[in-house]
């Protein structure tokens, strides 16, 4: 893998780091306003070009499948 994928899938991990702790919070504190802050921005990446520019995954897939590991 070369040093730009590397890249690549760090800041995509993160982003999925990020929005499975603000899933998380929400679930025992759903007015916290940073989490919530968190999600929203989270989605917008996950729909932004920037996103389609690092990787093929679905981003609907990947919320939808993020939000049911948080639920169980």
């Amino acid at each position: 893998m070369n040093p730009c994928e590397r890249l690549a899938n760090a800041i995509i991990l993160r982003a999925v780091d990020d929005y499975r702790d603000a899933l998380k919070r929400l679930r025992c504190f759903p007015h916290d306003r940073d989490s919530r802050h968190t999600k929203a921005e989270v989605e917008r990446f996950f729909c932004s070009g920037r996103f389609s520019t690092l990787t093929s995954l679905d981003p609907e897939m990947l919320t939808k499948k993020l939000t049911s590991e948080v639920s169980v």
